[in-house]
């Protein structure tokens, strides 16, 4: 599914839990891709497991009223163009390098691996995509036989065809190029649900652009950068409270305003004077 228009947040969500995870990079924090059977050679799909492995670990549930969507501008580009370069050299083919090119892949392993039987969905957006998954969040629960919607996204670094479709798109419109190695990559997630006890954090829809009035400055196409800074937002408010604004970058700009509601401290003597 591809998505270019600005989608509205119409209800309020809550974020169960958060996961980041980088690989590649060369700054801190970067992790060992993880083994994944029938997966081999691109960061994709291994840090698409790895940050969907700690949101569900760390917050399990039913999967049958689970959801997910990923988002990608371009998919598994690093599958992708070794396949397309060993077959244009004529080498013998490496039946690994076939369906694992495409994010629903991963979704169909992520399915198996924790038992998730709601709908999957892969997502293109040229912008960034945190206000495309968010919507799609939303729309997801509306139906009543889902809790839970796991959103994620993930970036690859440089190769022939991100270089080639980044040619392309900043063209016109002057956005940067991504800087990534060849081999990096990031991935994102966040476990979304309606507001409720279980999950003090909430988002919603904001008019204002950030905490200074001012647009945020210009991402490259597909940057799931916002992704990353909703969750920090999102751990920084389950340790302090709070509030704080984020604003995604692009044509297609949206903010949300993301709050922590802490619970009232529980008052034992009055428990048990209602015992």
């Amino acid at each position: 599914m591809t998505t270019t228009e600005k989608a509205a947040l119409r209800s309020p969500l809550a974020v169960l839990t958060s996961a980041t995870a980088t690989h590649g990079t060369g700054c801190d924090g970067d992790i060992a891709l993880p083994r994944l059977p029938g997966f081999v050679e691109s960061a994709f799909s291994p840090l698409a497991y790895e940050v969907t492995a700690r949101c569900l670990t760390a917050c399990p549930g039913d999967g049958s009223r689970t959801a997910v969507a990923l988002a990608s501008l371009m998919g598994d580009t690093t599958t992708a163009d070794l396949a397309s370069t060993r077959m244009v050299s004529g080498r013998v083919h490496n039946p690994l390098l076939f369906m694992q090119a495409t994010p629903n892949s991963v979704l169909g392993h992520l399915s198996r691996e924790f038992g998730i039987t709601g709908q999957m969905f892969s997502l293109s957006t040229l912008d960034d995509p945190v206000t495309e998954l968010l919507a799609m969040a939303d729309l997801l629960l509306e139906d009543p036989d889902l809790d839970r919607v796991l959103v994620l996204g993930v970036e690859l670094g440089g190769g022939e065809r991100v270089a080639a479709v980044h040619r392309e798109l900043t063209a016109d419109d002057g956005r940067p190029v991504p800087d990534l190695p060849e081999s990096a990559g990031l991935a994102a997630a966040l476990l979304l649900t309606r507001p409720g006890p279980e999950a003090p954090v909430t988002v919603r829809a904001t008019e204002a652009a950030d905490d200074a009035g001012h647009p945020p400055e210009a991402d490259h196409h597909g940057s799931v950068q916002g992704l990353f800074d909703l969750a920090d937002a999102h751990r920084r408010l389950l340790r302090d409270g709070g509030s704080q604004c984020l604003a995604t970058a692009g044509p297609a700009a949206a903010a949300f305003l993301l709050s922590s509601e802490r619970l009232p401290e529980r008052n034992e003597t009055e428990t048990h004077a209602h015992q």
